[in-house]
């Protein structure tokens, strides 16, 4: 009978994405690469995208409150500041923020664009 060979595990430690300020708050650091999955409307529904950085983050999440103040005040100014605007997702490939109005309405009335259905798998 042969002998099964040991594997080793080599262990590496993550770095953190954050870092402490000198009041004790804690903030992104600018090269935080971590994977974050967040949904976006598209014309079939809202689709998941994983999003690298919390740069890319943060610009999606501004879009996601754009497209808030739209459907709650019919203002959108906000949101036409995206128009023509990419986003980069975790693969490096470049999507367009969605605009399109009634595109947004249509699927706002059908319950699809709460603000908590922002951040996918509800919450994990």
């Amino acid at each position: 009978m042969a002998k099964k060979k040991k594997t080793r595990r080599i262990r590496t430690k993550r770095k953190s994405a954050l870092r402490k300020r000198k009041k004790g708050r804690y903030v992104a650091k600018p090269t935080d690469t971590r994977l974050r999955r967040l949904l976006v409307p598209t014309p079939k529904g809202v689709r998941e995208v994983a999003i690298r950085g919390s740069a890319e983050a943060s610009r999606l999440g501004k879009y996601w409150a754009a497209v808030q103040k739209y459907l709650q005040t019919g203002d959108d100014s906000a949101l036409l500041r995206f128009k023509g605007r990419t986003f980069t997702d975790a693969r490096g490939n470049r999507h367009l923020f969605p605009t399109d109005l009634k595109q947004l309405d249509r699927q706002a009335s059908a319950g699809v664009l709460s603000f908590e259905s922002m951040y996918a798998g509800g919450g994990r």
